[in-house]
């Protein structure tokens, strides 16, 4: 749906390519093991669009939003015999020097608006549908920082596809034409260590990321000793092909309690793409020249999903009900 549509109408959920916003929740969730719980979240992802609409209706200029994705796991309780062709659970990073860890999650709300209470209120109303059949694994709200840029102090972003380079990299094709139109999410919450990238010098900073501080100007380090931050997050095939993938990372913090941080989510067509990235900058190119980043910047989390199309989505859960997998809420049988 173009820009010009979407300040007419709610943006229909699972649009992958709605705007960046200056404002955003990331909540994960894991729903429990119990039919009603399943079927409150069958609910919940079948009323997405109309909550959209609820919330959103209220400030169009506002772009409210929301993509979910679904885990491995969930999937499997939902539609068993059917699954997008790449998805699997997060595959935990070992390297020399620092790791990635694979935390839980079986439900991914991206909700993205231009103001920070629409966000609240969605996520407030989407976790009353939910109720206590799901627990929150994580919870993060972001924003947009000055001109674009991470509490590093860099732009970040940049690099991200436009145009018709974004389906390409980010939406899925007729290479799994069952679930083309969907996309593949993945996302990490890092935790900064400012105080130490303060002590870090403009220049080796600049050479850490690959790309200068103040003018975001992308720096040439392919004759440097060590491959820079920005190097080793662009994945090239051995014919030469670089593969991109969309970022709506966000910057998100507590001062007062000293927590400083950027929650990473990428969305891509290709899962190998992402899982290359990551590989890159924990194992390092060669092996052991891991990505600088990561002495200042900690992973506390590390989960895939699947965000399919809003016709998938629809189609996902009503053959979850029709297979007898759940049952609406009010039909949920009693315990005995």
């Amino acid at each position: 749906m173009s820009a010009t549509q979407w300040d007419r109408v709610p943006i229909e959920t699972q649009s992958i390519d709605a705007p960046l916003s200056q404002a955003a929740v990331f909540l994960v969730v894991t729903v429990a093991n119990e039919a009603a719980a399943l079927a409150k979240a069958c609910a919940a992802l079948d009323g997405l669009n109309d909550l959209v609409k609820t919330v959103g209706f209220r400030d169009l200029s506002a772009r409210l939003s929301c993509i979910v994705g679904i885990g491995s796991d969930l999937w499997d309780r939902l539609l068993p015999d059917r699954r997008p062709r790449d998805l699997k659970s997060f595959a935990p990073i070992k390297g020399a020097v620092h790791a990635a860890p694979s935390t839980p999650g079986d439900l991914l709300f991206h909700i993205r608006s231009e103001r920070p209470d629409l966000c609240f209120e969605f996520e407030r109303l989407l976790l009353d549908s939910l109720d206590t059949g799901v627990t929150v694994v994580d919870e993060v709200s972001g924003f947009r920082y000055f001109d674009a840029r991470d509490l590093l102090g860099f732009v970040d972003g940049t690099a991200n596809p436009t145009g018709p380079d974004l389906p390409a990299s980010a939406i899925v094709g007729d290479e799994d034409a069952d679930f083309a139109g969907g996309s593949y999410v993945v996302v990490q919450k890092y935790l900064h260590d400012l105080g130490a990238w303060g002590q870090v010098p403009t220049p080796l900073q600049e050479a850490i990321v690959g790309r200068t501080k103040i003018d975001n100007v992308e720096i040439d380090d392919d004759d440097a000793p060590r491959k820079s931050h920005k190097s080793l997050a662009t994945v090239v095939d051995a014919e030469g092909n670089e593969y991109d993938i969309l970022r709506d990372n966000m910057p998100f913090g507590r001062p007062g309690q000293r927590e400083f941080g950027t929650y990473f989510i990428g969305y891509s067509r290709r899962l190998w793409v992402i899982e290359t990235m990551l590989q890159r900058m924990y194992v390092g190119d060669p092996p052991g020249a891991y990505d600088r980043l990561l002495d200042f910047s900690t992973p506390q989390t590390g989960t895939t999903f699947f965000a399919p199309s809003r016709a998938t989505l629809e189609r996902l859960v009503q053959a979850a009900r029709e297979r007898g997998a759940t049952a609406r809420p009010s039909e949920a049988p009693t315990p005995r």
